[in-house]
């Protein structure tokens, strides 16, 4: 049978709001009551549930953890399942569980995140992506809790920070590499514009277009959608148009993927006929055949130092900056080839 506070008390021998003010560490109790209390605690080897804990003024050990995305657009992004991974242990590390909210749209995303935070059962709040509307980010910084953004943000707050890398300075390395090996009609294979991560990795080729004094070709900026099946179609349609490019760059797993399997179903060979760069990760890099050149986003220590900072604000340690980005680095493979060595 569970041990209870009733027990404790009736061993310590005192009263049963003693043992809850000692359990809640409140002050008000005398040092000769709180160590009898402790003591029968050890004792009993009592362990307060989380439950009761959350009835007392601090509330749940936990975070949330929210994508502002409907689950239909980050099925099959490996993205969201590796960062969650990754979250869930630093979480674990710190003794707290992760929530993990879908909605249908950002408006209930922001009612149900604001009805958690109000009835306690969150101490902290980890937004998976980004939106370029930051209007969420402006109503729960009024909440007072912290709000940690795996992403960029643009606005100023006081409870809301970010982490992520330099999507605008890696696209744009991205881009001038296929420059550099001589090519001019460089696609594009993007996400919908509607979080800052897709606004930034478009806007780092177009300047590395600019820079390079190279036309940017609207008919070469193809929004892949957030599926495998839109990104698939959009792919196919850009290799088949009239005047195909001779580099691709895709801004995410999703759409390297996609390239890769239409040009493989067209028999278009990498990078003989098609270069391409782009973003993968460590679980989708090692499946890509030839070997992509292009960014590796550091997921796990994205959703590491993450949810490291947001549990720095919910103890206030000292030290966490309202932005940190993570260094990346250009891996150097064989998907991308000069276009004078083109078959």
């Amino acid at each position: 049978m569970a041990v209870t506070i009733y027990d404790i008390a009736r061993l310590a021998k005192v009263s049963k709001s003693t043992v809850s003010r000692v359990i809640t560490n409140q002050t008000n109790i005398s040092p000769d009551a709180r160590e009898r209390v402790l003591d029968a605690i050890r004792t009993l080897n009592y362990q307060p549930s989380k439950l009761a804990r959350a009835l007392t003024s601090k509330g749940f050990d936990a975070i949330l953890v929210i994508s502002t995305r409907s689950t239909k657009t980050t099925a099959g992004n490996p993205f969201f399942s590796e960062i969650l991974q990754s979250i869930a242990l630093r979480a674990e590390e710190e003794g707290f569980d992760v929530i993990l909210q879908t909605s249908k749209n950002s408006e209930e995303d922001l009612q149900k995140c604001v009805a958690k935070i109000t009835e306690k059962m969150v101490k902290g709040v980890i937004m998976l992506s980004s939106p370029a509307d930051e209007y969420i980010l402006e109503q729960l910084d009024n909440c007072q809790v912290p709000v940690m953004v795996i992403g960029n943000i643009e606005g100023t707050y006081q409870h809301v920070f970010s982490v992520d890398t330099d999507n605008f300075q890696d696209s744009y390395r991205l881009t001038e590499h296929l420059i550099s090996l001589g090519h001019q009609d460089i696609a594009c294979l993007h996400a919908p514009l509607d979080y800052h991560v897709s606004i930034d990795r478009l806007a780092g080729y177009k300047r590395a277009m600019q820079d390079a004094g190279l036309p940017v070709q609207p008919d070469l900026m193809i929004d892949g959608g957030y599926t495998t099946e839109s990104a698939y179609l959009a792919a196919t349609t850009l290799l088949q148009c009239a005047r195909p490019p001779t580099a691709v760059f895709a801004t995410d797993a999703v759409k390297v993927m996609s390239i890769y399997r239409a040009a493989h179903e067209q028999k278009k060979i990498i990078p003989d006929e098609i270069s391409i760069t782009g973003y993968s990760s460590d679980n989708i890099s090692p499946l890509l055949s030839p070997g992509l050149t292009g960014i590796e986003i550091p997921i796990r220590e994205l959703g590491c130092q993450g949810c490291g900072l947001l549990f720095d604000k919910i103890f206030d340690r000292p030290g966490t900056h309202s932005r940190t980005l993570v260094p990346t680095q250009l891996v150097v493979n064989h998907s991308a080839i000069p276009f004078a060595a083109r078959k």
